[in-house]
């Protein structure tokens, strides 16, 4: 979105997220969860973490766990989003801004003045003391030296600082530097690990005082805050609340995690000549003829954007990210949620998963979701919003919507209803053995990524992974109905059952069916929903149903439960007729159905003759016997038909059926 579009609602709404909840700045339970930022602050991992004491002199230094190394960190427009190596930031930063010795250690472009220059100015603006000490300590000159002679970083005999560890013999711990370094091109093509790449923080101890910490010292931010609003000039026109605010000269960046460099509003009529024409003026110092964002309003907004994303949103590989919130800060179900997700969250217990029926499950479901009602009010707002670049620089809003909170919940439970199946592929950790627990059965629709796999097939590419959950957002928020391709190549995935391997999933479960099964469920859930307002089908076995494909979908199923059954009597494992001739029975069922069929025979002697299959194919078949001459394909409906008479006959698996099949009593004949 480039600056200068006046659809402003979702800075707005993001900016009043962020000032309700001001109680959560600053706060992270873990180094992988991303806090909602101070204003003018980011994030950075560091590597090095180097101790003054109150006289500003070099007490120690570090090398940080990658789980310690989250750092707020002070920022200014320029470095907060900079592309280029010009800008520092003020406080903490890379070895080779901060180090006024570093080009004596072989550093070649070092950027220490324009470092020293933004930390003086803020020193002589009453800093603190933890900064002003800081500020002591760069003017020694010594900071690379008292690194190498601490054995945080390693340097030759002539004092040049290595590129990468020269052997495994020079690691004098069980972690060094070279082990967290970003590894980079040289302009020769080599991987290198330059050590002036260290992100470093500071901590500063002085007596009596326990908070040691730069990056968390609230006076310090608040320093920083007060400072650098204070350096703006210029205030016009925020077209976000209306009112004359100092203006944003540039946007924040790192919206998806910590390297993204691409950003939602940029302008560089200057540069680029993205705007030459528009303007009767494109000069830097001109540039209000835009239009204008306050420059709090716009370090909020991305700000709470970012916190939203780590903590509640859906990031596809690729750069697709997906968040609903509310404005309040009150917890809502995310879009991309499945049952499991939103009745369970991360852990459960047997309790909690143990339910006789689907219909249990369904009714948990939908006390779930009604739960969040509760703590939204009828009014109060809840956005939905996708974000995706298609460059490195540029982020694009491809998805928003801004919705009451009781709307919000009734389209969600709307799709988790017209789109419901039973699945049984669900993964939760359990509470009290920490180990997760798979195959735990659900009702409901099944997650948009789980749809793009069923689809597609686990390997397909992030491209058309996140094209497809992208697609799916109108079909949950808004209730259009599903792409017909979508529900097409689920069937036909489904019916390619010999064709499913279970390759990605075999560290996972050693079932070879589980892929097949779970494709089944998803494809059955979206045939379902495609057909919503035209047809009505039970995820329990019609038996009144008299449709052609259901009729043949049962028929498949009664054969391949037969089979299954004899083969396991006999103590043979391997695949079924009816699953081997799937995909061919689903193109010509008439003539498939013939061959299956005639396949049966040793199968119904095996087991005594197994009355009990013998008359279900004929009561099956007498219900529409004209229906099922001919060879049109089969659509997605004899997967329904073949569900729920599999899952039928495999419920009576434990239990003796009529005709006892497993010793032929023919007494029960009808």
């Amino acid at each position: 979105m480039k600056k200068g579009a006046c659809e402003m609602s979702w800075i707005q709404k993001l900016a009043e997220t962020y000032d309700n909840c001001q109680s959560m700045i600053g706060a992270g339970s873990d180094d992988n969860e991303i806090p909602l930022l101070p204003i003018c602050h980011t994030t950075q991992k560091a590597q090095i973490e180097i101790t003054l004491d109150e006289n500003g002199n070099f007490k120690r230094a570090r090398v940080i766990p990658k789980e310690e190394s989250r750092t707020i960190i002070p920022c200014t427009e320029k470095s907060g989003g900079r592309t280029t190596n010009e800008e520092a930031h003020p406080l903490c930063d890379k070895l080779q801004y901060v180090a006024a010795d570093y080009e004596k250690y072989g550093g070649k472009k070092p950027y220490y003045q324009s470092y020293q220059n933004l930390l003086t100015k803020w020193v002589k603006s009453s800093a603190p003391q933890k900064v002003q000490l800081i500020y002591k300590y760069i003017q020694q000159e010594k900071m690379v030296v008292d690194l190498v002679n601490n054995g945080v970083l390693f340097a030759d005999k002539k004092c040049k600082l290595f590129s990468q560890r020269p052997n495994e013999k020079d690691k004098n711990a069980e972690l060094d530097i070279f082990d967290l370094l970003p590894g980079r091109i040289d302009p020769k093509g080599k991987l290198i690990n330059w050590q002036a790449d260290a992100f470093i923080r500071w901590k500063v101890e002085i007596p009596n005082d326990p908070q040691s910490a730069v990056w968390s010292d609230s006076n310090i931010i608040q320093s920083w805050i007060t400072y650098y609003s204070a350096t703006k000039a210029k205030k016009s026109l925020c077209y976000v609340t209306g009112e004359d605010k100092f203006v944003a000269d540039q946007h924040p960046a790192k919206i998806r995690n910590d390297g993204d460099k691409a950003k939602l509003i940029s302008s560089n009529d200057w540069d680029g000549f993205t705007f030459r024409g528009r303007f009767t003026d494109t000069k830097k110092d001109n540039s209000y003829q835009t239009c204008s964002v306050g420059f709090d309003v716009t370090q909020k907004a991305h700000s709470a954007l970012r916190w939203l994303i780590g903590r509640q949103g859906y990031v596809v590989k690729g750069g697709l990210a997906i968040v609903a919130w509310a404005t309040s800060g009150a917890p809502v179900p995310q879009p991309t949620d499945d049952p499991p997700s939103l009745l369970w969250g991360n852990s459960s217990t047997e309790e909690d998963t143990a339910v006789d029926t689907a219909q249990n499950l369904a009714v948990k479901l939908r006390n779930r979701i009604a739960g969040y009602g509760s703590k939204l009010s009828n009014t109060e707002k809840v956005v939905i919003m996708a974000v995706d670049s298609a460059t490195t620089g540029r982020l694009a809003i491809i998805y928003y919507r801004d919705l009451t909170g009781s709307d919000f919940l009734q389209r969600i439970d709307g799709w988790h209803t017209t789109c419901e199946w039973l699945h049984r592929y669900g993964e939760v950790q359990d509470k009290q053995s920490g180990k997760t627990r798979k195959n735990v059965p659900f009702v409901g629709a099944p997650a948009p990524a789980d749809i793009a796999e069923a689809a597609y097939g686990s390997r397909l590419d992030d491209k058309l992974r996140k094209t497809t959950i992208a697609r799916l957002l109108p079909c949950i928020v808004d209730g259009q109905p599903i792409p017909r391709d979508l529900v097409e190549s689920a069937v036909r995935r489904a019916s390619n059952r010999v064709g499913i391997k279970n390759l990605d999933d075999k560290k996972y479960h050693s079932d070879e069916e589980y892929t097949w099964k779970k494709t089944l469920s998803i494809a059955c859930a979206l045939f379902r929903k495609f057909k919503q307002g035209k047809e009505k089908y039970d995820m329990s076995l019609d038996e009144t149903r008299k449709t052609r494909d259901y009729l043949y979908g049962r028929l498949l199923a009664i054969a391949d439960v037969l089979e299954e059954r004899a083969l396991y009597k006999g103590e043979k494992k391997r695949a079924t007729n009816a699953a081997r001739y799937m995909q061919q029975f689903s193109q010509r069922p008439f003539q498939t159905w013939k061959q299956i069929h005639d396949s049966l025979t040793p199968y119904f002697m095996r087991l005594g003759g197994a009355y009990y299959f013998k008359n279900l194919i004929a009561e099956v078949t007498s219900l529409n016997p004209e229906a099922l001459i001919g060879n049109t394909p089969l659509t997605g409906e004899y997967l329904l038909g073949y569900y729920c008479q599999r899952q039928k006959l495999v419920e009576k698996k434990d239990k003796p059926l009529p005709d006892e099949i497993e010793n032929g009593d023919e007494d029960t004949q009808e």
